[in-house]
């Protein structure tokens, strides 16, 4: 492959063209054009008094340093010679007027101005213009390396989309109903605003997108605009933060004032909590924040606009709890879309929207696919589908099958396969034990979800093994003793290991910590304890990054919570180690399979288990 060079010329370069340029001008060209402009000649004194002799100078001025006059056969042109020491210089200018009969007069020699807008131009218009059309070009040139924000101060930079070029409707978002039906009646609005003013109705100005990420709110702001065939202006909430003081509020002034241009159409403010977050004055200098400033200007320009001429804002935000709160009133953002993690039936119609692009074989089903993924987002199962596309591409096949995205879940799940690690056989063996232990004791609790498969081949997250497990039907409530015999699940792996190896691994991380985050989400948040009953102990942060909490309770209570929590693991811990016990044939008589195959499915550990 041939080398790119580069062909872009640095800033210096240019400097290096206007001074050049400069220095031309002021040696040569300048200097050369008042030569050959000037009405003053310099002469030597010898000359002068020639001149006098033959009677050729008509009028002299004689100063301390030298001689100007003028010649009559020469007119417009002044003369100059140096002054000598020649006392008698005045008598022999009156002698020689005398003898050749020409008056010389004794007065002050001015030259005549010629061409003064010419050497104007010349010394420093064309000069100005030459620095003012290189001043453009490097302006340009800044402007592409650093984008427009550095010199276009004031500006909104909204990215404008026409009907044409989103290229999106209703139907490319799946598994959003509710909020496609909550979406609809602007979209009815955009084209029947008389429909409304008739009956006396306004839209909402403003509509806020919250949810998680990854599920569709810049998709479904998109496919509004397309729906309605209206302009659509995309800006997030980080463009309006400027470095200098005032300009976020000029960048929402000048957004609202195209928009108001360009009526009926849409604006969408994405992350719009980047200047919405709540008004603290006592974090700022006065209150004189300048994203205070930008936000007080968004709240103008909203109570400012005229809704009837089909203006509607739209913003979307995965942390509404940070909102301040005079964003949110009627008036305002009073109309607020959930836009949640889809269910079953919505992942399944994802899958297939975003399978449209890719050659997919018969054998592929959607529902499985869907099943196995619960708590995805739509930009989680747009990666399935590429990772299975790509894993077939990899495998030499030009379709995808139901393995590529049973693997690709896997790799979303655990990462990549580790094919060339190298374990020792007494860890595989421990291993698979462990694994064979959470299975077991899943398989054999009444409330628990079916084992879907079994690996005992390292994954490039760290995991050495693990179980999947696939419930049949989408679930939306979790029930105490659910709740309970998943921490029973969780503590197979250890119980499995100290059934068999009467020792402990660090094998059991994971499990520990997921095991404790819900024993203690039991006790604290959802009232399933009888030492605590319906009391509210904790409270969720950001519960769409991640759900952090906060206990809402004293030291003294603190320490209870902890007391309960432990005694909830143990009495699991206890139960998954009695299966295990009950069940010690089967466990070796799996886990010896599983050694042997490394990866088994559902079926092949039901079929074990329940064989006599």
């Amino acid at each position: 492959m041939k080398e790119q060079k580069n062909t872009k010329k640095p800033f210096i370069y240019y400097y290096g063209i206007m001074m050049l340029v400069l220095i031309i001008l002021n040696t040569f060209v300048v200097p050369y054009y008042n030569k050959l402009t000037s009405k003053v000649v310099e002469v030597d004194y010898g000359t002068f008094l020639s001149m006098v002799e033959k009677g050729d100078v008509t009028t002299v001025e004689i100063d301390d340093k030298q001689i100007a006059f003028l010649s009559k056969s020469n007119e417009g042109k002044v003369y100059i010679a140096g002054k000598m020491d020649d006392p008698n210089l005045v008598d022999r200018l009156r002698a020689s007027s005398i003898a050749t009969g020409n008056e010389i007069k004794f007065s002050r020699v001015v030259p005549e101005e010629h061409s003064t807008l010419l050497n104007a131009m010349i010394g420093w218009l064309i000069p100005m213009a030459i620095v003012i059309i290189l001043g453009q070009l490097f302006a340009r040139q800044l402007q592409k390396r650093t984008g427009p924000g550095a010199m276009q101060f004031g500006k909104s930079n909204a990215k404008v989309y026409v009907e044409a070029q989103t290229g999106k409707r209703f139907e490319d978002v799946a598994g959003q109903d509710e909020a496609k039906e909550a979406l609809t009646e602007i979209v009815d609005f955009l084209h029947n605003p008389a429909k409304y003013e008739e009956i006396g109705a306004t839209m909402p100005k403003g509509a806020l997108l919250v949810g998680p990420p990854g599920t569709g709110k810049t998709l479904l702001a998109k496919a509004v605009a397309g729906e309605a065939k209206v302009p659509f202006f995309s800006i997030s909430g980080s463009e309006f933060v400027e470095m200098f003081v005032g300009m976020g509020a000029a960048k929402v002034r000048d957004l609202f004032k195209q928009a108001q241009e360009k009526a009926p159409c849409i604006v969408f403010i994405d992350e719009i909590d980047t200047i919405g977050k709540k008004r603290d004055t006592a974090g700022g200098i006065g209150g004189n924040d300048e994203r205070e400033q930008t936000l007080n200007q968004l709240l103008t320009e909203m109570d400012g606009f005229d809704g009837k001429k089909g203006v509607v804002i739209l913003a979307a935000t995965n942390r509404p709890e940070s909102l301040d709160k005079a964003l949110l009133r009627p008036g305002r953002f009073d109309r607020r879309i959930p836009v949640e993690l889809p269910d079953l039936a919505g992942r399944e119609a994802i899958l297939k929207v975003h399978a449209k692009r890719v050659q997919l074989e018969d054998n592929v089903d959607f529902n499985a696919i869907a099943r196995a993924t619960a708590g995805a987002s739509g930009a989680e199962l747009a990666n399935i589908i590429n990772e299975g596309a790509l894993r077939a591409v990899k495998n030499g096949r030009n379709k995808t099958s139901h393995e590529d995205l049973e693997e690709a879940v896997e790799v979303v799940i655990a990462g990549y396969q580790r094919k060339n690690a190298v374990i020792s056989p007494k860890e595989k063996k421990i291993v698979a034990y462990h694994e064979i232990g959470h299975a077991l004791v899943a398989a054999k609790q009444t409330e628990s979800a079916p084992v879907h498969k079994i690996t005992i081949i390292p994954r490039t997250s760290g995991a050495l093994g693990y179980t999947m497990q696939v419930a049949e039907e989408e679930q939306f409530l979790l029930s105490k003793e659910e709740a309970f015999n998943k921490i029973v699940t969780f503590t197979g792996g250890r119980a499995a290991e100290e059934v068999v190896f009467n020792t402990f691994t660090t094998g059991a991380s994971n499990d520990i910590e997921q095991s404790t985050k819900l024993a203690r989400a039991m006790v604290t948040r959802y009232g399933m304890s009888e030492e605590f009953d319906m009391m509210a102990l904790e409270s969720v942060n950001n519960p769409y990054l991640g759900g952090e909490s906060s206990l809402a309770c004293s030291s003294v209570t603190s320490s209870k919570i902890d007391d309960e929590v432990l005694r909830i693991i143990k009495s699991a811990h206890e139960k998954a180690i009695n299966i295990l016990k009950e069940n010690a044939n089967k466990l070796h008589e799996l886990a010896n399979y599983l050694l042997e195959k490394e990866t088994i499915t559902g079926d092949e550990f039901m079929e074990i288990l329940n064989r006599a």
